[in-house]
């Protein structure tokens, strides 16, 4: 396995990112919550221009979100009538079936490349579904605006060979690995080039010690394991700070997404797991941390708003202002800081080990949560369940090596299958 070097790697090609350039971008996954954010900060965005929008198969709002917002193509997975047909703009172009949004990628990248103009693809894909659009943006010398962190945690790997073979770079759009790019790029303003990593900014992290990742804790935070049983899935979704999809809210009841986020950095910035640390910071203020060699901490604080990470990703390097997004309060702010109950959420402790076992644990631990999240949302399956489904699949499947794209769908396939069973036979609370 290819051991993780100094966090950085090349920057954006020459040109690609000055100041008022115009830039192309390629919205995937736009009918969910990251998606449809994206669009409304795409709008408030003068230099940005949609050009192609992706999402599973809710054709006719994908064709609502085109029409306002121009863009010259659309990818649907599944089904999806021809503009023409559907009372849209006849000079859309459309492309139809699983490879949708892929075609859409190789399309966008190519009228770039005519045009002159850098392309940024924003992947707001859910789950591992998003891997190969994650594999060929990067391959397609994009910028990558990644909100898919399952990307990273199934194929973190052929992320990074990827971005090497194209020249792709990822901007991260999860809050926290944004803040945490934004404090390593203010500890250390002049970058010292060190390959092996496809995020901007390199060798920053030599004067790093710690990065602190910060998790609200979810709606059960402080709940004993045995209060946990009986809590329904519209429990599990009343987050009590931030307005997310269903899945991820999901995953933030049960600190999986934070296990995930742990597994996403590690591979972003190159950084041994034991140099990365979760603190629970209900307020959802501070959103990550860096802690430095001489001790000082840097900390990114802001309102808990999604558009802001999506904004600075757009607008990388620069700043755009964001009218839409209210300002933090300072007066009268209270931020706390604890320890997860690992014992209690035990998908933090699965997916830290997963993570540093590496190979394929991680694919299993992802897809086996899936299954059992959404088992869990149907009501197939109680709360505790999820954690329990996904334990059982990775204690059931041989982990080998990390090998190529085929290696990760086929176990992909396989821990799907188990954890299935599994959620099936799992008994009712």
């Amino acid at each position: 396995m290819q051991q993780p070097a100094s966090w950085g790697t090349r920057t954006a090609r020459p040109g690609n990112r000055g100041p008022g350039r115009p830039r192309r971008v390629l919205i995937l996954g736009s009918t969910g919550s990251i998606g449809r954010q994206a669009l409304d900060v795409a709008a408030n965005l003068p230099n940005v221009r949609v050009v192609g929008l992706a999402a599973g198969a809710r054709f006719s709002e994908v064709r609502a979100q085109a029409k306002a917002c121009g863009a010259a193509a659309v990818a649907i997975a599944e089904g999806g009538q021809s503009f023409a047909e559907s009372g849209g703009a006849a000079a859309a172009r459309l492309f139809r079936g699983p490879e949708a949004a892929l075609e859409l990628i190789v399309w966008a990248a190519a009228e770039a490349a005519q045009a002159g103009e850098p392309l940024t693809v924003l992947n707001g894909i859910v789950g591992a579904a998003g891997l190969r659009a994650t594999l060929a943006s990067l391959e397609a010398g994009a910028t990558l605006a990644l909100a898919n962190k399952e990307s990273l945690v199934v194929g973190g790997e052929l992320v990074l060979a990827a971005a090497a073979r194209g020249g792709g770079t990822i901007i991260p759009v999860d809050s926290e690995h944004s803040a945490l790019f934004q404090c390593l790029l203010a500890a250390r303003p002049e970058p010292e080039e060190v390959p092996g990593r496809p995020v901007p900014a390199a060798g920053r992290l030599r004067i790093a010690e710690e990065l602190v990742l910060t998790g609200s804790g979810g709606p059960f935070r402080g709940r004993a394991r045995q209060a946990l049983a009986d809590v329904t899935a519209a429990d599990a979704l009343r987050h009590p700070t931030w307005s997310m999809g269903a899945k991820i809210t999901v995953d933030s009841a049960t600190l999986m997404n934070k296990g995930l986020e742990v597994i996403e950095a590690h591979y972003l910035f190159g950084v041994p797991y034991q140099r990365i640390r979760v603190v629970i910071h209900p307020q959802s203020v501070v959103h990550s941390l860096v802690r430095l060699a001489d001790g000082a901490l840097l900390a990114h604080l802001g309102v808990p708003d999604m558009r802001v990470p999506i904004g600075y990703a757009l607008s990388y390097p620069e700043r755009a202002p964001l009218p839409m997004v209210a300002p933090l309060a300072l007066v009268g702010q209270q931020l706390t800081f604890e320890e997860p109950d690992s014992e209690v959420f035990g998908c933090l402790r699965l997916s830290r080990a997963a993570g540093e076992r590496g190979g394929t644990a991680p694919v299993v631990l992802n897809a086996a949560n899936e299954v059992a999240v959404q088992a869990f949302l149907g009501g197939r399956l109680p709360f505790l369940g999820i954690e329990g489904v996904v334990e059982s699949t990775l204690a059931q499947l041989e982990h080998a090596a990390h090998g190529g794209l085929d290696v990760v769908l086929a176990t992909d396939a396989e821990a799907r299958r188990v954890a299935a069973d599994l959620a099936r036979r799992w008994p009712r609370v």
